[in-house]
């Protein structure tokens, strides 16, 4: 994919190195000339230097060819009008960074697909992280309406030696609650489980579940027996 990045900050930098390393083709826009440098040196990225709202600078660099577009610049309102133009030429998959909430709307109205607010995931995280500490990795769809959480499986749970459709018949697990992947063991690859897959000690499980199941999950995967 041809990806347009507006802003070269830390936040759009990382963005840009991660893509790279995925294999996609990057282009970043920035008025910063050492940012720019950075990015086509260290990044391996292009970089276009000048105003990410500019219709010159944004059609140089190739804005009519982009298959997506990430606006992750310094205010709400640049990140509005460049995803305006994004939309304007075309961009089919447009993407920006949310810094105060009175601009989710207006940006989602302007044509973003995603808006993202890296304060709201960074609290969110911290918050998960203290709320649940024997939780490894937790992700959140749809505004937080489903969470995904990656569970270990200690030695004398609760699931331990049981399979996954003795665990889904069970009357404590929460209902909507689905395991949806099964890591054996730490150095194997995430499998996608069926009924028959036994939960072994030290393995690691995927499970999506409701906010307000949370609690009830994680109680149930680690309740001893």
């Amino acid at each position: 994919m041809y990806v347009l990045v507006g802003g070269a900050g830390l936040v759009g930098l990382s963005l840009a190195q991660k893509l790279v390393e995925l294999g996609h083709t990057v282009a970043i826009i920035d008025i910063d000339p050492t940012a720019c440098r950075y990015a086509r040196e260290q990044v391996g990225a292009m970089a276009f230097e000048g105003s990410a709202v500019s219709t010159e600078v944004l059609l140089e660099a190739g804005i009519r060819k982009a298959d997506a577009l990430a606006a992750v610049l310094r205010s709400d309102a640049l990140n509005l009008a460049m995803v305006t133009l994004a939309k304007h030429y075309g961009v089919a998959h447009i993407l920006s960074r949310l810094r105060h909430s009175d601009f989710a709307e207006p940006l989602r109205l302007a044509g973003a697909n995603h808006v993202i607010s890296t304060v709201e995931l960074s609290v969110a995280t911290m918050v998960n992280a203290i709320e649940y500490p024997q939780v490894e990795s937790m992700m959140h769809f749809e505004q937080g309406q489903i969470e995904v959480l990656k569970l270990s499986i200690p030695n004398s749970c609760y699931v331990a030696n049981r399979s996954v459709a003795e665990i889904a018949q069970d009357s404590k697990f929460p209902t909507g609650s689905l395991i949806i992947a099964y890591q054996p063991h730490p150095n194997e690859d995430l499998m996608i489980p069926n009924g028959s897959t036994v939960l072994e000690p030290g393995s690691t499980v995927l499970i999506v579940t409701k906010p307000g199941s949370l609690h009830q999950v994680i109680d149930f995967i680690e309740g001893c027996k």
